[in-house]
């Protein structure tokens, strides 16, 4: 009997250390196949970010002694020891394998908010003058960097719209100066692990909210949301205003340049409001002509007659024939003499311009007045002095604002333009734009776009590629023609950039006709934005004709600087094209698949690179829902390798397992 109990025993024990020897053989060997989904190779490549989504037990408490609200729990998605669901059927799994192997030794860059064209503190040392804020316009480094921006320490998931207007993660943009600097006027407050921020403003003294109302009582033509669409708001601060239109079905371009307000755009992007980087200093901003139903500024700090006038002048450009510029500044309310001096010059200025006053009014110790940019050029042959001077066609030809100096001089209203305005909303979103060409060519062009987009988005898009799209709010289309794909997602909780590049067809203006927002851009130089701003980038027949004039491996940096953790490229091109991109998606440790061989969808994981040795350093890992059989509960970093505690696939479990 003992005997036999001891040659149990014995069996027991070969059969454990052998159960647990393959067990970690099949984990750590590269070459083993028979799970594909626990070898290191697909660990490497896999989604190393989609990681759990935080969600706030609570609100944050009324604006008056907030108390701190508690952290939210983890929710981690966890998958059944049955659940072997297969992904899509049309989606191809690790696409051209044999061929897709490409070692880069990438490097980090040094901050985790760098922005290679606005932090070239190189090109910005040997400015001549800082007078006309040249520091806070672009100079982009050549040849562009190829390193990968780190995440700020204990960054975590931004919190999902609507709750991300109100409140983000402290340590996704740890910037607490603003705090300080505007605790009196309510714009945002540090309440626990959150940023807070209660609809205050430098002019908001009673909320954001009752200022947007009360700017529609006082011009009720302008309509929020059905004749006013689009509007640009300068200098915007946190974007609430901006952030509050969204609730009017106005869309509002918030843009303020990077200086000591820290941060205030990364802010917005992270609350989940459209917003970019831009001033107003030497150049043009990088929109068209006659774009905007609206123009903003509260208090935001532009010397409007400063530079020969030439900022009004660029709003006066930006503005739509028929459009309104509000103005709240203490040059409206204030009577002492410099402020009296200011308004004087003001007025002088925007009647020369043939503006003329709409509105104004004072009320809770602010005020605010009301331009109107005229329709029709009848205005600028009847002044007695033809100063500033109309422009002459060189000057206006299109798609002339990137690198462009600002304008000395008055367009006249385009032909076509005289005396239009866009339908209301929504109906703008479909009808033929103002400033479509005439020709019917062009027409059925822009109908057979609208109803190509609707119908790709729809059953393929939407439905066919394996995104979350509850995790999307934050998209931009980096081709967007004449804004179908934007178009088509309108009635789903996002927005949508639509970047024109500058070397294609001038379609921007098209765009702001329908009521969509887009800014023009060349991809061979870095964006304008904080790294992690959008969920989702798309880019249709982009990257080939791209490629012939700039190196794709900097363009897929500048995509990984752009796109969140978790966040999807989804790109529409040439098999070739494809080819070439897919293993540089894959050395940055994103993953990839490829639909019906037409669409590659890459999913961003949060993988950077070590600082000080070659190897994985893996920061999260979870489910990734191209492969859902495999998950992983904690994940522990080192720059030697990574520590899995608690792995569970296909019924087995193992508590602490080390690959390096």
């Amino acid at each position: 009997m003992n005997i036999f109990r001891s040659r149990k025993f014995s069996g027991l024990c070969v059969l454990s250390i052998l159960l647990v020897s393959v067990t970690i053989l099949l984990l750590t060997n590269d070459t083993i196949d028979l799970f594909p989904y626990l070898s290191l190779s697909y660990l490497r490549r896999s989604s190393l970010s989609d990681v759990p989504t935080f969600t706030p037990t609570s609100s944050p408490a009324p604006v008056n002694n907030p108390p701190p609200p508690p952290e939210p729990p983890v929710s981690q998605t966890r998958v059944d020891d049955d659940d072997d669901e297969p992904v899509h059927q049309d989606l191809e799994m690790d696409w051209v394998k044999d061929k897709s192997s490409l070692k880069v030794e990438w490097k980090r860059c040094e901050s985790p908010d760098y922005m290679p064209c606005l932090d070239n503190m190189k090109a910005i040392k040997k400015l001549k003058s800082k007078r006309n804020m040249e520091h806070r316009e672009r100079h982009c480094p050549v040849p562009a960097p190829r390193c990968l921006v780190p995440l700020p320490k204990r960054y975590k998931v931004p919190l999902p719209w609507p709750k991300s207007r109100d409140m983000i993660w402290y340590d996704n943009a740890p910037h607490p100066k603003l705090v300080d600097y505007k605790k009196d006027q309510n714009w945002i407050r540090k309440t626990g692990p959150f940023f807070v921020f209660p609809g205050g403003g430098t002019q908001f003294k009673d909320g954001v909210i009752h200022y947007i109302n009360y700017i529609q009582k006082t011009l009720p033509a302008l309509e929020w949301g059905k004749k006013v669409r689009v509007v640009l708001d300068v200098g915007c601060g946190v974007a609430s205003f901006g952030g509050t239109l969204l609730d009017k079905n106005v869309i509002t371009m918030s843009f303020a340049p990077k200086d000591e307000h820290e941060a205030q755009i990364q802010f917005a992007l992270e609350r989940g409001i459209p917003a970019t980087l831009a001033v107003i200093g030497t150049q043009k901003l990088p929109f068209p002509d006659n774009a905007y139903d609206v123009i903003h500024c509260a208090r935001c700090r532009v010397h409007w007659h400063g530079y020969g006038g030439r900022p009004l002048l660029e709003l006066n450009r930006v503005l739509r024939p028929g459009g309104f510029f509000v103005w709240s500044a203490t040059p409206v309310y204030q009577h002492d003499e410099g402020h009296r001096n200011v308004w004087k010059t003001m007025e002088s200025l925007t009647t020369s311009m043939c503006w003329k006053v709409v509105a104004r009014t004072r009320f809770t110790k602010v005020g605010f007045v009301i331009y109107q940019k005229p329709d029709s050029d009848s205005c600028y042959g009847a002044r007695k002095n033809n100063e500033p001077p109309l422009c002459n066609e060189e000057d206006t030809k299109k798609n002339s604002s990137w690198y462009t100096p600002l304008l000395s001089c008055v367009p006249k209203v385009p032909v076509g333009l005289t005396g239009k305005w866009p339908s209301q909303w929504p109906g703008r979103l479909t009808d033929k734009p103002v400033s479509l060409l005439t020709e019917q060519r062009s027409e059925e062009s822009f109908r057979e776009d609208t109803r190509l987009w609707s119908g790709t988005v729809s059953d393929i898009y939407l439905t066919g590629l394996a995104i979350n799209w509850t995790k999307i709010h934050n998209v931009m289309d980096m081709n967007a023609g004449y804004g179908g794909f934007a178009a088509a997602l309108i009635n789903r909780p996002l927005w949508v950039m639509n970047v024109v590049p500058v070397q294609g067809e001038d379609t921007l203006s098209m765009i702001f006709d329908r009521g969509l927002i887009g800014i023009y851009h060349d991809w061979c130089e870095s964006f304008n934005t904080y790294p992690r701003s959008y969920d989702l980038l798309h880019s249709s027949f982009l990257l080939t004709n791209l490629s012939q004039r700039c190196d794709l491996m900097e363009v897929v940096v500048e995509i990984d600087r752009i796109v969140r953790p978790g966040g999807y490229l989804v790109v529409q091109d040439t098999v070739e094209m494809m080819k070439k991109l897919n293993p540089i998606l894959l050395s940055l440790r994103w993953s990839t698949n490829v639909y019906k061989g037409k669409f590659l969808v890459g999913l961003k994981s949060s993988w950077r690179p070590c600082e000080s040795r070659e190897g994985i350093t893996l920061q999260r890992l979870s489910l990734s829902p191209f492969n859902p059989r495999i998950h992983v509960s904690k994940v522990e970093t080192s720059h030697v390798g990574m520590e899995l505690v608690e792995n569970r696939y296909m019924g087995l479990s193992f508590r602490r397992i080390t690959l390096s």
